[in-house]
């Protein structure tokens, strides 16, 4: 039977968008899994770091307070290089699909306001990884043979500077992947303006300009404070 000119270009459609959302999905769920990842670790510490201090709040086990310590920024970190993988991108493409109603009054409001300010935060983890890897290569030059036992100091370093950031993306984080996935609707509309949507906003994150997108809401609407978190 004859067939139309477009029949054949239909089905090539929709499984590529299938296969795009779903890996928008996963993304998503990638990131609201390691935002609840940093808040166990943070929670699970808490729930004993008063057992090795005195009433003073001072360490008597310092041994067993700073092991407690490293074991929850290993932890932290290993969910904050998720947020390094998917972030930046996701945020890009929230901050291309909402639109200034999202921003004034709705379901996410609030998750995108507290938007603002992780950009600074994905961009200085960032650069603790990027220090990292340095690192990682002058020892890999340097001092091949004892190269272990430097590597397991400078990877508690870096997991220690980048505990504040960690902290941080659980909760800036959480309301990315919460914003992400309501507007996955969003995402596949109109693909060729929201790739290019994406790109400046991409583009505007990478030049340092890290305030909200044209869809934000005017410059005196400022977001809560962020709340107080007790992790030592």
């Amino acid at each position: 039977m004859p067939t139309s000119p477009d029949s054949s270009a239909t089905p090539d459609r929709e499984p590529q968008d299938a296969d795009e959302r779903a890996e928008w999905r996963a993304r998503v769920q990638a990131l609201a899994s390691a935002a609840d990842g940093i808040r166990q670790a943070s929670d699970q510490w808490d729930a004993v770091s008063d057992s090795y201090c005195d009433e003073d709040g001072w360490p008597v086990d310092e041994t067993g307070y700073a092991d407690g310590k490293v074991a929850r920024d290993a932890t932290a970190w290993e969910h904050v290089e998720t947020f390094l993988a998917h972030g930046p991108e996701v945020l890009a493409s929230v901050r291309a699909a909402a639109e200034p109603a999202d921003y004034l009054d709705g379901p996410i409001s609030a998750d995108l306001l507290r938007l603002r300010g992780i950009d600074s935060v994905l961009e200085r983890a960032g650069e603790i990884r990027r220090e990292w890897d340095q690192v990682i290569a002058l020892m890999e030059g340097s001092m091949p043979g004892s190269q272990e036992l430097y590597e397991e100091r400078a990877r508690e370093i870096r997991n220690s500077e980048g505990w504040p950031y960690a902290d941080e993306l659980s909760y800036s984080g959480a309301a990315l992947a919460r914003a992400a996935d309501h507007l996955t609707d969003r995402i596949g509309d109109d693909r060729s303006a929201h790739t290019g949507r994406v790109q400046a906003a991409l583009a505007r994150s990478a030049s340092g300009q890290h305030g909200a997108s044209a869809a934000s809401p005017p410059a005196s609407a400022t977001p809560d404070p962020p709340a107080v978190r007790r992790s030592r």
